[in-house]
């Protein structure tokens, strides 16, 4: 029986190979710890959150037909996710993002996201083939580990006009990308204070003034994490601030995708601005303290 999705997770879908020491670290470090190897992805990392926050997400991303590609659908349909609109490629092989951590936080990552990239466009064909209804009306998160250009297309596609988007950058070296979401005014933009200065070619010192720098430059909507300070939603002159639980780091790669889906999950269920914005930093602390299980 087919699904209907409640959510489309677009972007990165792939395996997250992770080294973690409980020491702290720094270039050059040479320690003992553990090597993991779990799905990740920043679409599938908030694909998965909201799957635990009692919704039914589907991925739209591309996965090889190699061996490691069957596994991580497997790993996926497990998880309680929709995969029937992934897009399997008989010649590319499926991503990999490999990162070291320490007690001091993330030390060095290399995400190699060059299939989804070559993939391009195909990934959309469920909304172009109606297999997906389009326009898009529902919600769907959005990441920045496609290209530049398809990005841009995103951002006017008649597509997607209707859709509730929340976009994110996957990190600070893609966050440029997030540029034709703040031109179009569209979609609610999710990033880290760093990446908001990159956007804003800026420096900040606190979420709120992020917000507000994003919004003076065309975001529709801006919600600004860092780290363990205040994070900050601001739409139009609402600024909204709180202050993250204070929790032991156990672990930070996913942390900003689960707090991006706790909070969506918060909203789609109801809950205002302040409310769904404790809901966020509650998750994330806990999944930064080890205590969610992925």
């Amino acid at each position: 029986m087919t699904r209907t999705p409640d959510i489309l997770c677009i972007g990165s879908v792939l395996w997250d190979v992770i080294g973690r020491s409980e020491n702290a670290m720094r270039q050059g470090s040479d320690m003992p710890g553990r090597i993991t190897r779990l799905p990740g992805g920043v679409a599938l990392n908030i694909g998965m959150a909201l799957a635990r926050f009692g919704l039914t997400p589907a991925l739209l991303s591309a996965v090889g037909r190699d061996a490691e590609g069957d596994e991580l659908i497997a790993a996926c349909t497990l998880r309680g996710l929709i995969t029937d609109h992934v897009y399997r490629s008989d010649d590319l092989p499926t991503d990999r993002y490999m990162a070291v951590e320490g007690s001091n936080g993330l030390i060095a990552a290399i995400a190699d996201a060059h299939s989804l990239e070559a993939a391009g466009d195909k990934i959309l064909r469920p909304l172009e083939d109606g297999s997906l209804p389009a326009p898009y009306k529902g919600a769907v998160a959005l990441d920045g580990n496609l290209t530049v250009e398809l990005l841009a297309r995103m951002a006017q596609s008649p597509l997607l006009a209707e859709a509730d988007l929340r976009v994110a950058p996957a990190s600070p070296g893609k966050a440029l990308r997030l540029t034709p979401f703040l031109k179009a005014g569209r979609g609610t933009l999710y990033v880290n204070l760093e990446e908001a200065g990159l956007l804003c070619q800026a420096s900040f010192d606190d979420s709120p003034t992020a917000a507000r720098a994003l919004l003076a430059r065309g975001a529709r909507r801006a919600v600004v994490t860092d780290g363990g300070n205040s994070a900050t939603v601001g739409q139009g002159d609402d600024i909204i601030t709180l202050t993250p639980p204070s929790v032991h780091v156990a672990r930070v790669t996913g942390a900003g995708d689960t707090f991006m889906a706790a909070h969506v999950a918060a909203e789609l269920g109801g809950a205002v601005a302040q409310p769904a914005l404790k809901a966020a930093l509650d998750a994330a602390a806990l999944y930064v303290s080890g205590e969610t299980k992925i």
